[in-house]
């Protein structure tokens, strides 16, 4: 079922708010219309119905780079329908009796089969996802572990949610249960360390173990249609007291280039910490809102940053000062660290064509190594230790975009549109449209998901998710982003409308 289409242009939200304002400003009382929050769109984590329109069209006209992306998924171990969940009612990570790595590969499973769905319509992939998620849900009530259980809680819980968004509508997939599973089980977890840190110093955990909490709490927001979480996570992103808002994840800047958190500690962690961030700011994106834009694209130094030292070249390092354990005892680091440098991980195709393609600016590094790392796979393909899971990946078949000729000055994140209130492709009860594919090339020849709807979009944006409002800075990026605007706008309409009133009288 198609999306409907919205249409919502700046002028007529902040007119709307000035007649609000005016009205309450007389007497009248304030119509709910002005205080609904904008409804989520779905899918709308890492992937929307116009990215998958926009993979099919390049698969179908044989793009080389979207192909190969395609073979690293289809020839994944476990992106095949055969996949078998194996459920467990507690999952351990860390201390006595780990087996947390047998819910990571269901999880990634569940993703990739749920993926090969939505661009093939093949139902035997949706049914194997929807089996693994429903499994799970029905079964997991507890993860425990010593404090590595937060990372699990985090990694999995923004990874399951993933997979579940991808399902949603899906015949026989129960929402409800993986809805559920998340909001009790991940989601306290998640909240906890956000407000205790394991009741250590606020700075004694690096910014993967925020970056991957505040992720899986906004992807749960987005897939229990709970505005405050979502909210809760952005509002963290962007002030957050522990590292992983963007200030704290890239402390220092030196020009163009953000030293990371975590770049005296190891390259392997602060590689995983760029492709966190930029799950959570893609995410974002696909709700309406612009984390990739905070701070002047402060995140996108510090990808060039992180880029540029893996890629072999020097990077200059300030002292990095923070404290550790209950009592905050200070440590520092005072150089670089070398370990794990140049060791690929999946996160770079993300970064690159949001800001080298979307937004058209300047990503000397971040496009080299996401160059030179094409095309990328996922789960399974980076080794069999839980580092290889750390992202869902498969960067290049789903980012893989043509570059914007938008402004970059003025071009905003994308509105979020209704939910959608059926599955795209159809369900398995549409025989009739249902389709397979005989190659790593061919894609269904049906109906295409809806194009998200946008106000005001580009007319030069290659894929449709750009928003112009000319002179208005990035972040701003949606309706929701206006509120300043909306409250100017309130309270001189109710000041002309009182000094008319004023006059007649």
């Amino acid at each position: 079922m198609s999306l409907p289409q919205v249409s919502v242009s700046r002028r007529g939200v902040l007119l709307g708010a000035g007649l609000a304002g005016a009205f309450a400003a007389v007497g009248g009382p304030a119509g709910p219309a002005f205080a609904a929050a904008t409804p989520f769109a779905h899918p709308g984590m890492l992937h929307t119905s116009a990215d998958f329109a926009r993979i099919r069209a390049k698969l179908s006209a044989g793009d080389a780079v979207v192909t190969a992306g395609w073979q690293r998924l289809t020839g994944n171990g476990r992106s095949q329908s055969s996949w078998r969940p194996r459920p467990l009612a507690t999952v351990i990570r860390g201390g006595t009796g780990q087996n947390y790595p047998q819910f990571y590969l269901d999880v990634h499973a569940a993703y990739q089969n749920a993926l090969r769905w939505r661009i093939t319509g093949e139902t035997a992939h949706a049914d194997t996802a929807r089996d693994i998620l429903n499994s799970w849900s029905r079964t997991l009530t507890a993860v425990n572990g010593n404090a590595d259980r937060f990372l699990a809680a985090g990694i999995y819980g923004y990874q399951l949610a993933n997979a579940a968004e991808l399902m949603r509508g899906y015949d026989g997939f129960d929402l409800a249960a993986a809805q559920q599973l998340l909001k009790t089980v991940f989601y306290p977890m998640n909240e906890d360390f956000l407000v205790r840190h394991n009741t250590a110093c606020i700075t004694n955990y690096w910014a993967n173990w925020d970056l991957c909490t505040v992720a899986s709490i906004m992807a749960i927001g987005i897939l229990c249609e709970d505005r405050a979480l979502f909210d809760r996570a952005v509002d963290y992103t962007r002030s957050g007291a522990g590292n992983g808002s963007i200030g704290h994840a890239v402390p220092f800047l030196h020009g163009d280039l953000g030293q990371w958190q975590e770049s005296g500690r190891d390259q392997a962690h602060t590689v995983m910490g760029v492709g966190l961030l930029g799950s959570i700011c893609e995410m974002a994106w696909n709700q309406g809102v612009d984390l990739y834009g905070h701070d002047d694209s402060r995140f996108l130094k510090g990808a060039e940053y992180v880029a540029r030292y893996n890629l072999g070249q020097e990077v200059p390092f300030t002292t990095y000062r923070w404290g550790t354990g209950t009592n905050c005892a200070p440590r520092e680091q005072t150089v670089i660290s070398p370990a794990s440098r140049g060791q690929q991980r999946p996160v770079w195709e993300l970064v690159h064509n949001h800001y080298a393609q979307r937004r058209g600016l300047s990503t000397p590094n971040v496009s080299a190594i996401a160059a030179s790392l094409r095309a990328e796979g996922g789960g399974g393909d980076y080794g069999p230790n839980s580092g290889g899971y750390d992202v869902l990946g498969f960067g290049t078949l789903l980012f893989t975009r043509d570059r914007s000729t938008a402004s970059t000055a003025t071009t905003v994140a994308p509105a979020a549109t209704p939910a959608s209130t059926g599955p795209v492709p159809p369900s398995p009860r549409s025989s009739a449209r249902r389709s397979s594919v005989g190659s790593a090339t061919s894609v269904p020849g049906g109906a295409r998901p809806a194009q998200r709807a946008g106000a005001r979009r580009s007319a030069t944006a290659s894929d449709g998710p750009e928003l112009k409002l000319a002179g208005q800075r990035s972040e701003l990026g949606t309706v929701a982003g206006l509120a300043g605007g909306t409250a100017a706008a309130a309270a001189i309409g109710g000041a002309l409308l009182l000094r008319l009133r004023n006059r007649r009288g």
